[in-house]
């Protein structure tokens, strides 16, 4: 984990994207590719391609067409090639939830209870911390 951010409700993804990544410009200058999900689309990709000069890969869900496919009359179409069936894990998206799924083994912070941001800005880097440390130095069998 790089950082944290913890925002009000009331503030967007993107805006919220902006204020954790600005300052990281200084800290990880080497830093070029990030992943992120199809909400941070448009505008938020051409501000950190300009503004900070990182590039994002998109993890676009894998979706049924809404309205329906095109197809030219009388060709045949493999069904289960263009929609397969079964669980297929979308790239790098894997990686975020279970970073969430890690977080929130810790009963505090299932659910957000806390009264300032920075308070569970603190209990999410002390989750972090607990995992990498024990990832380090595993417990010996007694």
């Amino acid at each position: 984990m790089l950082a944290v951010k913890v925002t009000a409700a009331s503030r967007s993804d993107q805006e919220g994207g902006k204020a954790l990544l600005l300052p990281l410009r200084e800290q990880f200058p080497r830093m070029k590719l990030l992943w992120g999900d199809s909400h941070y689309g448009g505008t938020f990709v051409r501000w950190l391609n300009y503004g900070i000069g990182w590039t994002m890969q998109t993890v676009k869900a894998l979706t049924v067409a809404k309205r329906g496919l095109l197809v030219p009359e009388g060709e045949d179409i493999d069904w289960d090639k263009l929609f397969p069936s079964g669980f297929h894990p979308l790239p790098r998206r894997w990686v975020i939830e279970r970073s969430f799924s890690w977080m929130v083994r810790w009963q505090r912070l299932c659910r957000d209870h806390e009264g300032l941001p920075e308070t569970s800005e603190a209990f999410i880097k002390l989750s972090a911390s607990y995992r990498m440390l024990t990832k380090l130095a595993p417990r010996f069998p007694s």
